[in-house]
């Protein structure tokens, strides 16, 4: 009963963001963003793979610097761990070391990503298979960069999507903690049922709920 009260509170509330014209332009600028994105070629795509690499137990604004310097200085399709790794720490990552590890380990894919990722018939089998192939990148790291690079039917369930759904009692109040599989896919299908009541693609929805924790709609 609680979570269908939710459910619809989310639902109205979300509905008066898409009612607001700067909100509404924003969302509708982002999700452009990644539709173009995902006309690009594989190694536009890896960028936006280090990007979500570069998230993880980060933020959205410090992973974006972080690329930009490695784009700047040559080191995300080039240069050794121990470069990588520099540029990042001087971006002020937490995790430089092991970050480059994952940036360099994962090089290898920057000519052929967007080949493997369109070879699956679903952007789930897709996510699958990049939890299982690529280090550091987990449920929500595999969905974030399948919704940046235009897959726009799966969630992205980080600690401000989380929050919103605890907020609204659609989740447990410790729905953040131990994030399994099984529970991520659970999460994910009752967001998706928001989604579909408000005829919106799971990827736009995120940007919504981001924005009414953050004021802000990044990527």
């Amino acid at each position: 009963m609680e979570q269908q009260k939710g459910v619809e509170s989310l639902i109205e509330d979300v509905k008066k963001l898409t009612e607001n014209y700067m909100v509404r332009t924003m969302v509708e600028e982002r999700i452009q963003e990644f539709l173009n994105v995902n006309k690009q070629d594989s190694k536009d795509w890896y960028a936006e793979l280090v990007y979500c690499l570069l998230t993880a137990y980060s933020s959205a604004e410090r992973g974006q610097l972080c690329v930009d310097a490695l784009e700047e200085c040559g080191a995300i399709f080039d240069g050794s761990v121990d470069v990588v790794a520099e540029t990042l720490r001087r971006m002020g990552h937490r995790f430089s070391e092991r970050r480059a590890e994952y940036i360099v380990e994962a090089r290898g894919l920057a000519p052929k990503l967007k080949g493997i990722i369109e070879g699956f018939q679903t952007s789930r089998a897709a996510r699958e298979w990049l939890v299982r192939k690529v280090k550091g990148i987990g449920w929500k790291e595999a969905s974030h960069f399948l919704r940046n690079v235009g897959y726009l039917d799966i969630a992205i369930l980080d600690r401000h999507i989380l929050s919103n759904m605890r907020d609204y009692n659609l989740i447990p109040k410790d729905g953040s903690k131990g994030l399994t599989k099984r529970r991520y896919i659970e999460y994910e299908r009752i967001l998706r049922s928001v989604a579909d009541r408000l005829e919106m693609p799971l990827g736009k929805i995120d940007l919504y709920l981001w924005y009414m924790k953050t004021g802000k709609v990044l990527k």
